[in-house]
């Protein structure tokens, strides 16, 4: 039996203010990856500039990841109290203040203004699936399609132009990090006209809506542990395929390329797949197809097969489309209202980024005690399993508070 859909109210759908309201709405997500994936080429350079260990230097990508893990819960909570434009202006504020602050001085201000950040995108990734159920209820799944390509899209581009603008154009490291900060001010300006909306939405959605305990709801716990895993597996990928691929004989350079034409791959299935999961009964299906891209990818790697290692990166890079994209859509499909969305993407992100801020020690870590990169890959293969089950579960007809009616 289908499960029930909630009601829509028709202020909720697109007015004349609609299309300023997806521009902001492209440019929060724009705003969620680049400050992050923007670091990676540019550590050595960091490193050496500050002369800090790898250690410290490794602090820099870790950092955004345990804040987005301690801030996810609270997020709910502040959009609940205070309205959910409100807040992320507020988060966007913050991400400004992050990004200058990150490229202003020494070692002080690149951790701080590393958490500031990271603190603000944590806000934003939790509360933007459940802006997009809130205000395109008919259309979910085309909006988290453009969100996700929107947020990926700027993530490869500042990834390769990092090194390049810091090296070209005189900027250096700091430059080539600071500059995103025009592009959250933007972001920033571009939502203001949002702020004045927030009272009335707020009226209408909270008082007919219960709330729900979801840490007692398995669904809410597949759900959760599906974002947990895909996350893990995403930032293993990223964190470790390069050196999986010069440990096979593969230059730097190239697999730098390799890493790239992965995160390419990614784009346009985060756009399709949403769009597919929306109009499906159920999810069960994209679920089962999105492991076997992992298990072709990853057991391909395994497999020491050069020839095709660009055909691995892509299945690889086409699995984690499909389970961010899925694990996005899920908020909305599997909660009866915006406020459970909410809460539901701060549980789920909470405890994913927490496993994906693990995941690469815990990878790096087994590749030095078995000295060799197959006993990880093995357990990657074992990690998408789970992911399978947990997916199928997930991927079911229910809504959170449902599961037994």
């Amino acid at each position: 039996m289908q499960s029930k859909q909630p009601r829509i109210n028709s202020k909720t759908r697109p007015t004349s203010t609609g299309w300023l309201l997806l521009l902001g709405i492209i440019l929060i997500a724009m705003n969620l990856r680049a400050p992050l994936t923007s670091v990676g080429p540019l550590i050595g350079i960091i490193r050496d500039d500050l002369g800090i260990s790898n250690t410290l230097a490794g602090l820099i990508t870790t950092l955004p990841l345990i804040a987005f893990a301690l801030l996810s819960p609270l997020a709910p909570k502040l959009a609940r109290r205070f309205g959910m434009s409100p807040v992320l202006f507020g988060a966007l504020s913050l991400l400004v203040v992050g990004i200058v602050l990150r490229s202003s001085w020494n070692i002080g201000s690149l951790l701080i203004g590393t958490v500031i950040l990271g603190l603000a995108i944590s806000m934003c990734n939790v509360l933007m699936p459940s802006l997009i159920k809130e205000k395109y209820p008919l259309k979910i799944g085309i909006m988290i399609g453009v969100y996700s390509v929107s947020m990926n899209f700027s993530g490869a581009i500042a990834s390769g132009i990092s090194v390049p603008v810091a090296n070209l154009t005189g900027l250096g490291w700091k430059g080539a990090l600071g500059i995103w900060g025009m592009l959250a001010f933007i972001a920033l300006l571009v939502w203001i006209p949002q702020l004045g909306r927030r009272q009335q939405k707020v009226k209408t959605t909270t008082s007919d809506e219960k709330r729900t305990n979801l840490w007692k709801s398995p669904l809410a716990w597949q759900v959760t542990l599906f974002m947990g895993l895909q996350s893990m597996i995403f930032y293993v990928v990223v964190s470790w395929l390069p050196d999986i691929l010069k440990s096979q004989g593969m230059s730097s350079d190239s697999a730098g390329w390799v890493l790239s034409l992965m995160q390419l791959a990614i784009l346009p299935v985060t756009f399709i797949v949403p769009i597919l999961a929306g109009r499906m009964k159920n999810q069960i299906g994209l679920m089962i197809l999105t492991a076997l891209f992992f298990f072709s990818g990853i057991g391909g790697l395994l497999s020491g097969n050069h020839t095709l290692v660009l055909l691995w990166a892509i299945l690889i890079g086409v699995g984690g489309g499909c389970a961010f994209s899925l694990a996005m859509m899920l908020f909305g499909l599997r909660t009866s209202n915006a406020h459970d969305a909410a809460e539901l993407s701060g549980m789920a992100q909470s405890i994913g980024y927490l496993l994906a801020a693990l995941g690469p020690i815990l990878f790096g870590y087994l590749h030095d005690v078995t000295n060799g990169w197959n006993v990880p890959l093995i357990v990657l293969l074992v990690i998408t399993s789970l992911l399978l089950i947990f997916g199928v579960a997930s991927g079911r007809n229910r809504l959170i508070g449902e599961e037994n009616s």
